[in-house]
């Protein structure tokens, strides 16, 4: 950030105080600390991440937890790799870059919050949509994250510093099967998308690789939710330790195998029509809430890089 000789940042919530000692760790990689403990009390100060009676929930779920510290990740604004997301057969020319979020964007700093062990075991017995718990994290869950974004957006205003929070803003839009998103002549009836990806925000920032079910592998896994701010501040972009988006998946078959409506095949990929439609299905199973998450759970990849030479079965031994 702008920081040098020793300081404190504020939030309404907490103080961080440093001074010239922490260069012992390096000032860049101090900056980058400083953010991750901000998530990390900001996981506990922000509520929502703790079932409550309040949500409508069944009683035997009250007071579980939804997600694990989030991983926190650093991207450039300017990484070549968000032009090219714009091509068409990437995302599109409809994906808009981290300076069109915010002008005077210079970072990326994307989080992956790990779907709690309780509630992914839970989802790991499903067999036609969600479990109740996986359902709660993605609509009470997705509201809590939403709100811890805002939370870290505006620890930077109050630190002086710019920030946007693209799945917040008015001009986000998603796209399915075509439609919610007009004027571009490559879209057709099999386009799926948003103005801001957040799977793609976070393959950048060196987070993960994706899966052949097209979700992100993470070092916790695939099993969780992503989200992410656009600052001002200037951070040294974390290495990416692949070279490759699928790197990190092994191609063994279970998130295909676990999918209620096929809508994984091993050589054609993901169809998200089938995804969407199985997902509108379970709304009225699961209402007020869908949800479905099978081919993140009961899989080698839910909380964990795979070994290659991991089989799927082998999940149900894990510790």
């Amino acid at each position: 950030m702008n920081r040098r000789d020793g300081g404190r940042f504020r939030t309404a919530c907490m103080d961080i105080e440093y001074g010239q000692s922490d260069c012992q760790i390096g000032i860049k990689d101090m900056e980058k600390n400083i953010v991750r403990q901000i998530s990390e009390k900001l996981r506990e100060s922000v509520p929502g991440n703790v079932l409550c009676e309040d949500m409508g929930i069944r009683r035997e779920h009250v007071g579980k937890r939804m997600y694990d510290p989030p991983l926190v990740g650093f991207g450039s604004a300017g990484d070549p790799l968000f032009e090219a997301y714009k091509k068409p057969g990437v995302i599109g020319p409809w994906h808009m870059s981290p300076k069109e979020w915010l002008s005077d964007a210079e970072t990326v700093v994307s989080f992956f919050f790990p779907t709690n062990r309780e509630v992914r075991e839970s989802n790991r017995t499903a067999r036609r949509h969600a479990s109740d718990l996986w359902a709660y994290a993605r609509i009470e869950g997705q509201a809590y994250i939403a709100a811890f974004m805002e939370a870290v957006a505006c620890w930077f205003r109050e630190n002086g510093f710019d920030a946007c929070v693209p799945s917040s803003d008015p001009r986000w839009q998603k796209m399915f099967a075509g439609k919610g998103i007009t004027g571009y002549p490559e879209i057709t009836d099999a386009s799926f998308g948003s103005r801001w990806s957040e799977r793609h925000a976070a393959y950048v920032c060196g987070l993960g690789t994706f899966g052949l079910s097209k979700g992100l592998i993470t070092k916790k896994g695939m099993a969780g939710r992503f989200g992410s701010v656009l600052v001002s501040a200037v951070f040294e972009p974390d290495p990416r330790p692949y070279t490759g988006i699928y790197d990190y998946c092994i191609r063994c078959g279970a998130c295909a195998a676990r999918c209620p409506v096929h809508a994984i095949d091993m050589t054609s990929g993901k169809d998200h029509t089938k995804c969407m439609e199985c997902l509108n299905a379970s709304g009225k199973v699961l209402a007020p809430r869908y949800g479905c998450g099978l081919c993140q759970t009961g899989v080698p990849c839910e909380d964990r890089i795979p070994r290659r030479t991991e089989q799927p079965d082998e999940v149900r031994d894990r510790a």
